[in-house]
């Protein structure tokens, strides 16, 4: 076999090691399972094997799911289906994994699991058709899991059944719903493990239990098998599913089925034995995946986020380099996070700022955070000493005579950047990259002032930069790939999803989520209520409102924006109801935001807050009347138009060339709403026929916001999708 050893000791006791030969990581492949089953039979009919233990030969992994990659395959074939032999063929693919977890626990002899490292979804799934678990109690990166939920699936291979069989539904609820991994004093605390041991220990411990329980059963397989906490029938049992039915509503508003799903596998599978609740699994497993939801959220979440946080935007002919040494130019909050990130990842930083009182400010920001982390024992004193030594905060530019990279984080002053520029220039290397964290300041523009504009790029990070995972690369009018290239290496490194786009105000992310906020301010001056807005917005899936975002990210700094815009296009660049609303919530009323407590919300001391009472005055005509107010499906449109409208603009102007990078960046940029996949997914789901036509009735009554590009009209006539036409399909053929 490939992927697994079978070592059999004087005993008897079969010591099983998963170590794929090619991959850094175990995960559960159609090729692997298949050996699983050859495992699985080898224990069974085997009589000099009394007992098996199964155990990684990883130390970064016991098994760290499924490969969803290999997902696509499947849907190809039975996309060529009808809907009833699509279903039966899904099933029966899907089912596979649950023939061979059963015969592993029905085997007739006895098997521990040896959990070393990571075991999350499938993962986790072996090692509960496993008659005992011990994990290792030494190893900090130890996770355990079953996070399908979180990429729109639901546990396909037993989890869905087996876990609220050991510890109860509504702890089990509580771990798949929400997708929490939890370390191994935890898991053993709710049951999921039996045991825990430094790792040396691991293998010889689940020998020695093996080799005591020679007629080991599963629970659910014993004649006076109970359910802990009780069926739903039971009365506390009931209770149970009498709560989660309206806590998923209220987390999902409907828009993620996964939950529902695992809900109802669990009800349903409860109240039969074993077998038929692993038939009831799979049936909504199969129906679940073939969702758009589902689908969706497995390509941009899983498959697009994965093969981007690879540097799968890297051009072509360049190779990846190190980074070992970069300077940040600016100590405040974003250049403190930068510098943070980036000493987290191993990087040396030297911490440039005006003064040294602002420079150790900034480093004094790692300093409070990784004693956050020391605090939760996520980290020893010592490693977060060693982190907080690689940060130099300093005022002199000569430190970057031997950086890889220069990342300057100033204020969105051009002048100010320009002079930046110049002064970092006169120490840096040749080689070495200048990159500008601008979030709207065109990049062609701020090179000029660079005498090597091949080497100058925007790195445009979001706030706050230790949290949010994406960052966007700008390309300037001369960027070359070499510093394209570089900067995904920096990127890739510090462990934040990179994205390529063009240079343009606004870039792509910026450009977007202005249209969100900006119908958020045109709702408000339509005399749409506060609250209806702010809550219909979170029904359509964005994290926040438009009026909170506004909020997040500073009131000042779209004033800022605003007036740098005027300054450069003239006033009627500045036209609409988000400019007078924002002038006056700062001029007239010293509204900032979250920053001084009083935004579009009041924030009090206890951390609550509460709509404005006065933003009714921005309302044209008044507020509307209750029976004049639009429906919250409505609202969820013109939300979610506006920003994919946007998108398919940005990729017309080619802003954006990759539709994995427009919907990753959507989603984690600034939240688009993830079970759609992300803006160009949504627009595809819909289908562009359907998607221009409505945008056509919205744009009679609602404005420019909703006139689509020329290129999206062309794809509907044509019938086409973003991923048909830009996809890796369409350049493959």
């Amino acid at each position: 076999m490939k992927h697994f050893t079978i070592d059999i000791d004087k005993d008897g006791i079969a010591l099983v090691t998963f170590n794929s030969p090619d991959a850094t990581m175990n995960v559960l492949s159609p090729e692997v399972l298949a050996e699983i089953g050859e495992v699985t039979k080898t224990i069974a009919d085997d009589d000099a094997i009394k007992g098996a233990v199964i155990t990684s030969g990883k130390d970064n992994s016991f098994c760290a799911g499924a490969d969803l990659s290999g997902l696509g395959s499947i849907f190809g074939e039975a996309a060529k289906m009808s809907e009833d032999e699509r279903s039966a063929a899904l099933y029966k693919e899907l089912y596979k994994i649950n023939d061979i977890f059963r015969a592993l626990e029905t085997c007739g002899k006895p098997v521990a699991a040896a959990i070393n490292a990571l075991a999350l979804g499938g993962g986790l799934e072996i090692t509960l058709a496993c008659h005992y678990r011990i994990a290792a109690s030494d190893n900090p990166k130890l996770k355990l899991g079953l996070p399908e939920a979180m990429v729109g699936v639901l546990p396909g291979g037993g989890g869905t059944q087996r876990l609220p069989r050991l510890i109860g539904a509504m702890n089990a609820f509580d771990l798949m719903m929400q997708g929490k991994m939890i370390n191994a004093d935890k898991a053993l605390a709710l049951g999921v493990i039996h045991e825990t041991a430094p790792g040396a220990e691991l293998v010889e411990k689940a020998k020695a239990w093996v080799k005591a329980n020679p007629d080991a059963k599963q629970p659910w397989d014993q004649e006076k098998f109970r359910i802990p906490g009780g069926g739903p029938y039971h009365p506390k049992g009931a209770q149970t599913f009498m709560g989660v039915a309206p806590m998923i509503r209220k987390n999902t508003y409907g828009n993620y089925p996964a939950q529902r799903y695992i809900m109802s596998c669990v009800y349903e599978g409860l109240q039969v034995d074993i077998d038929a609740g692993l038939r009831i699994e799979c049936r909504y497993f199969t129906k679940l995946m073939q969702r758009p939801e589902s689908r969706n959220m497995i390509r941009s979440i899983f498959l697009s986020k994965q093969a981007l946080d690879k540097a799968g935007a890297r051009p072509e002919g360049q190779k990846k380099g190190p980074i070992n040494k970069i300077a940040v130019i600016g100590a405040g909050f974003m250049g403190a996070g930068i510098a943070y990130v980036s000493a987290m990842a191993g990087i040396e930083v030297a911490l440039v700022d005006v003064d040294m009182a602002g420079a150790e400010k900034g480093k004094a920001f790692a300093e409070k955070e990784l004693a956050k982390r020391v605090s939760r024992k996520k980290m020893d004193q010592a490693k977060a000493d060693t982190i907080l030594a690689r940060i130099t905060p300093t005022t002199d530019y000569s430190v970057m005579k031997d950086v890889d990279l220069v990342v300057e984080a100033v204020f969105e002053n051009r002048e100010l950047k320009a002079k930046i520029t110049k002064m970092a220039e006169e120490h840096m290397r040749e080689d070495a990259i200048f990159g500008s964290n601008t979030s709207t300041l065109p990049i062609s523009g701020l090179a000029e002032a660079s005498k090597r504009p091949e080497n100058f790029i925007g790195i445009h990070f979001f706030s706050p930069v230790h949290k949010m995972m994406l960052v966007e690369l700008i390309v300037g009018d001369k960027t070359s790939d070499y510093a394209i290239s570089r900067a995904l290496d920096f990127v890739t490194k510090i462990k934040k999803t990179p994205i390529v786009v063009s240079d343009t105000r606004g870039f792509y992310a910026n450009r977007c989520v202005m249209r969100y906020i900006e119908q958020g301010m045109a709702l408000l001056s339509e005399g749409v209520l506060p609250a209806l807005i702010e809550n219909s917005a979170r029904m359509a899936g964005m994290p926040v409102g438009p009026l909170s975002l506004q909020d997040e990210v500073a009131i000042d700094l779209g004033y800022k924006i605003i007036k740098q815009t005027e300054a450069d296009l003239g006033p009627e660049a500045i036209e609409g109801p988000t400019a007078q609303i924002l002038i006056a919530m700062i001029e007239k009323y010293d509204r900032k935001g979250r920053k001084n407590g009083k935004g579009f919300y009041d924030y009090s001391e206890d951390g609550k807050k509460r709509l404005w009472p006065e933003l009714g005055q921005f309302a044209k005509n008044g507020v509307l009347p209750e029976d004049k107010q639009p429906t919250p499906a409505y609202l969820k449109e013109r939300i979610l138009y506006a920003q994919a409208i946007e998108a398919a603009r940005c990729m017309a102007e080619g802003i954006v060339k990759d539709p994995r990078e427009a919907d990753v960046g959507s989603i984690l940029g600034w939240g688009f709403a993830p079970y759609t996949g992300g803006v160009l997914s949504y627009i595809d789901t819909i289908g562009a026929d359907a998607f221009v036509k409505r945008a056509d009735e919205l744009a009679k009554t609602s404005g420019d916001a909703y006139a689509v590009p020329d290129l999206l009209r062309e794809m509907a006539q044509n019938g086409e999708t973003f991923y048909g036409r830009f996809g890796k399909e369409k350049k493959a053929a």
